[in-house]
């Protein structure tokens, strides 16, 4: 048998890692694509828990202070659960009503805003401002054509059709929609059960979690279906990545979430933009996943604005307002709360939202892309761009 020369060798090994490449994306993306549909199945049990883990996250430096002060760890959480329960409370009350109108009152002028915003487009393209028509194209000649040269087309008669068979027509074509309508109501029946028991459990979670913080943190690991050996602390160094990185963004992204959201509110109401409270309600939720949140935030402001007054100081406005509050963040509220405990620059941010959003599926894939993205860069700086150490 003849060996293979250099050259074909060099071939031979080069596509059979060409292989071994594809073989490992393929892999890859199967196994998001499966995390996404296992996301989107178990999400009615996922979300109460994360949003525990949340409240247990933000409320365990607090749960730990007390018990410092020689308060029992049970008296401690509902101490601390007290006191939150009241500040909730008291924004709510405070908040929610004006919330609550501006939201009734955007419902109703939502057809009077429709109508506004589509006349007052179709009126900036018949008429565009000087600067922009001096750079668009001169229309080209329209050729009348002859309406007497095109023939007319007879519609074809309707046949007529016997009461029976139009009584038979109308039920076979109403059942399907009678009984998809019939089920649409009881699944939104269950659904509304499952999202109130989902919330109910939401404080339950939170208190067990903040409980059993210490055993948590120092048992988990016996729980690993692995043996002692380096592979198994390799695993414990892993989970224990993403674990300080989940713990790092969502303690601190809520925190610059509720400060955007303030300074929307203050910053809308001061330009004069209608539903400011709403938009900063809004932006509580939408800002827990940065730059896109803030994007339809700002959207849906400079809309609302145009609508508004119609002119283009208002919509300049808003994107000053923008502008402060993304500078603010960026320069001042995020590197108090969050420092670089991240560590991902915002173009690897931003990639790993929209890829978070695609594939893992909706806003729960978008806020788990950050700490994933956080905790592989992790792992690719101990495995791959640097020596691992001893």
């Amino acid at each position: 048998m003849i060996p293979p020369t250099e050259k074909q060798a060099r071939f031979f090994w080069f596509a059979l890692t060409g292989v071994a490449a594809a073989t490992v994306i393929g892999l890859i993306v199967g196994a998001v694509w499966g995390l996404g549909q296992v996301l989107n199945l178990l999400s009615p049990v996922l979300w109460p828990l994360a949003i525990a883990a949340v409240l247990a996250c933000l409320l365990s430096p607090l749960v730990d202070f007390f018990e410092r002060k020689k308060i029992p760890r049970g008296r401690a959480i509902v101490l601390v659960f007290i006191m939150a329960f009241a500040l909730i409370l008291a924004v709510l009350a405070s908040v929610i009503p004006q919330v609550v109108v501006e939201t009734q009152q955007l419902a109703a002028k939502v057809p009077e805003y429709s109508q506004k915003l589509q006349t007052r487009v179709t009126t900036f393209i018949a008429h565009p401002p000087e600067f922009i028509r001096n750079y668009l194209p001169k229309p080209a000649a329209v050729t009348v054509t002859d309406t007497n040269a095109v023939a007319a087309t007879a519609l074809p008669a309707k046949p007529e059709n016997t009461a029976l068979a139009s009584a038979t027509t109308w039920l076979t074509g109403s059942l399907p929609e009678m009984g998809s309508w019939l089920w649409s109501r009881v699944a939104q029946v269950a659904s509304g059960f499952g999202l109130l028991a989902g919330l109910v459990l939401i404080p339950v979670y939170a208190f067990y979690f903040l409980l059993e913080k210490r055993s948590i943190e120092t048992h988990w690991t016996e729980y690993l279906p692995l043996q002692d050996s380096r592979a198994k602390e390799e695993v414990v160094f892993v989970l224990e990545s993403i674990q300080q990185y989940l713990v790092a963004f969502f303690r601190g992204q809520v925190l610059v979430a509720l400060c955007d959201a303030v300074l929307y509110t203050i910053g809308f109401l001061v330009v004069g933009v209608n539903y400011a409270f709403l938009l900063g309600f809004a932006a509580v939720f939408l800002t827990m996943i940065p730059f896109l949140g803030a994007i339809v935030i700002c959207v849906t402001a400079l809309t609302l604005s145009f609508v508004q007054y119609g002119d283009w100081l208002h919509p300049a406005l808003v994107l000053v307002v923008f502008a402060v509050v993304q500078g603010l963040e960026g320069l001042f509220i995020s590197p108090k709360i969050m420092g670089d405990r991240v560590g991902l620059h915002p173009l690897a941010i931003i990639i790993a939202v929209m890829a978070g959003t695609t594939l893992l599926g909706g806003i729960l894939g978008g806020i788990l892309a950050i700490p994933l993205a956080a905790a592989l860069r992790v792992i690719m700086f101990r495995y791959v761009w640097k020596k691992p150490a001893a």
